[in-house]
């Protein structure tokens, strides 16, 4: 198949899953975004390579952190986390490109049963460039992200000096002002 047959496959695909629907009225412009996965069962590193893989149906995956295991917070009598940071290009709104991660999620069997419990993955939207969105469907930036470790090791990997559009400091500036606690190993 050539690459122009490749293209128009792809187009037919996005479209017939309608992810063309969401894309920014603001043509051909791209927003960064920068997303927080996170698996704690079975093949742990093969969930998160898989929904990498992905979010090409949501733009162009343009940083990857290393991976790392975590220790669970709030609900802690589960299986220990594998998280990771990527960095996307996307020419969806947030709101859009929300409803294709929760699709991901649930196309590789993510259930919903405990909140904050064992997931085979989860993908949060940390920040959408310099967006503050505050909604009962969407809130950007992640409300928790700048008390969590597991969520700004990996990141400050990969966007160390992307600011917070609410408070104003850098992704490195929130990791440094943690203080010790929960367990955050590269591997």
């Amino acid at each position: 198949m050539t690459n122009s047959g490749i293209a128009a496959r792809i187009t037919v695909l996005a479209l017939a899953r309608g992810v063309f629907a969401g894309i920014s009225a603001t043509t051909g412009m791209t927003s960064t975004v920068y997303l927080s996965l996170g698996s704690n069962m079975g093949d742990r590193e093969g969930h998160l390579r898989e929904a990498i893989a992905q979010l090409g149906w949501c733009g162009r995956v343009t940083a990857v952190s290393s991976f790392y295991e975590t220790e669970p917070v709030e609900f802690t009598e589960q299986a220990w986390f594998l998280n990771c940071a990527v960095g996307l290009d996307t020419m969806l709104d947030a709101a859009p490109l929300m409803n294709e991660l929760l699709e991901i999620e649930k196309e590789m069997g993510r259930e919903r049963v405990l909140p904050k419990g064992p997931r085979v993955i989860d993908i949060d939207i940390l920040l959408f460039g310099d967006l503050i969105a505050d909604s009962a469907e969407l809130t950007i930036p992640h409300p928790a992200m700048a008390g969590r470790r597991f969520v700004l090791q990996p990141l400050a990997e990969i966007a160390p000096e992307v600011r917070h559009p609410v408070f104003g400091k850098t992704v490195r500036e929130l990791l440094d002002g943690l203080p010790a606690g929960q367990v955050v190993r590269k591997v």
